[in-house]
């Protein structure tokens, strides 16, 4: 494929980007919650695991401990039993207790709507904040997981595709510059049901990729 100017690159993407819109024309959070505090506490629990696996210990984790004041309360081996399931249950049980915690010390026990109140919650990066921001508060995120990396990078939208270990806040950075705040949310849940229905980590299916007649990678694994 012929070398791209920048122009010609964002030009591609909001064409690749109108074509994933057709594709998966209702994106929705995959994780099931209620309010912005069950949606913090899974999204948390998200890490290194699936969303579906999640979505099976959540309605009983959050039927006991409802809020921040009640989770912050709870005993770790009652949290552990209910989350075993996942990975690394241990640090995470942990983690949803101290998250509480913080919670109730420094907002109330409310959830904060903003990124540096968030990211300054104990265990809360920026992809958790940007999930919680986009889909509990209708603030503009993009979160940036493993499928965001691995498709964008696939199909050239960022100028580090070639990087072997990417910087998720250098390609949150970088993708946002050309698409409008409003498109963040829905542009990273679309990536990522791309991610996970064709361009998987191993094998993608090129063959029947909507976008395989203008993506550089298409074919080539």
């Amino acid at each position: 494929m012929p070398r791209e100017n920048a122009k010609a690159r964002h030009a591609r993407m909001h064409e690749e980007y109108a074509i994933l819109c057709e594709t998966y024309p209702h994106p929705v959070c995959a994780l099931n919650f209620t309010n912005p505090f069950e949606l913090l506490v899974a999204t948390m629990l998200s890490a290194q695991t699936t969303d579906k696996q999640v979505n099976k210990v959540t309605p009983e984790l959050f039927s006991r401990y409802p809020d921040a004041r009640a989770l912050a309360g709870a005993n770790v081996q009652d949290v552990e039993r209910i989350i075993h399931s996942l990975g690394f249950f241990h640090t995470k049980a942990q983690r949803a207790i101290d998250l509480s915690r913080a919670l109730l010390e420094t907002h109330d026990g409310e959830v904060p709507s903003t990124m540096d109140e968030l990211t300054a919650l104990p265990g809360v990066g920026r992809k958790t904040a940007n999930v919680v921001l986009g889909n509990a508060f209708g603030v503009p995120g993009f979160p940036v997981d493993t499928h965001v990396i691995r498709v964008t990078g696939r199909l050239h939208w960022r100028t580090d595709w070639r990087t072997p270990h990417p910087d998720p806040v250098h390609i949150e950075s970088e993708i946002c510059a050309v698409f409008d705040p409003a498109d963040w949310t829905d542009l990273s849940h679309r990536l990522i049901f791309h991610g996970r229905d064709t361009c998987h980590a191993r094998g993608p299916e090129c063959g029947r990729c909507p976008l395989a007649g203008t993506c550089p990678s298409a074919g080539i694994f």
